[in-house]
């Protein structure tokens, strides 16, 4: 397991009641999307896990404390908070379902207009993944030398 400890100390918990209660209602809407993300292929799961994670440090630190100990997402959303970003074999099964899922939207609608901005999408989010978010094995590799 990675080093669990994060990079930047964990945020502070709302002081007011109400914003307690609203972060904590964000944490367990996310949680539920991230859920879903389980079930639906296309949807994201790690991320609505990342930003409950967040939302909970914010209003309930059992909660958080839940999130961050869940078997398959805890691990990522703990990489995620160093600076690791994803595995390599992440970065390309995600890619693989973008590819999948917008070329078969795309392929499925009439509209060029529609199908010109499900691919457009799609690339951006290749792309995005590709360029920006950072290969784990990369990161420990740099972290070492």
């Amino acid at each position: 397991m990675p080093d669990s400890t994060p990079l930047t100390p964990p945020l502070a918990p709302a002081r007011s009641r109400i914003a307690r209660g609203a972060w904590c209602i964000v944490g367990v809407l996310a949680v539920a999307l991230g859920g879903i993300g389980v079930i639906v292929p296309g949807l994201p799961t790690t991320v609505f896990f990342i930003i409950a994670a967040w939302a909970f440090s914010k209003s309930s630190p059992r909660l958080e404390a839940w999130v961050l100990g869940l078997p398959r997402i805890g691990p990522m959303v703990h990489d995620h908070r160093n600076g690791l970003g994803m595995p390599r074999r992440a970065k390309f099964l995600a890619s693989a379902m973008i590819v999948l899922f917008a070329g078969g939207s795309a392929w499925l609608v009439d509209s060029g207009v529609l199908r010109s901005t499900i691919l457009a999408t799609g690339t951006i989010g290749i792309a995005y993944i590709t360029l920006r978010v950072p290969s784990r094995e990369r990161v420990l590799a740099e972290r070492a030398a």
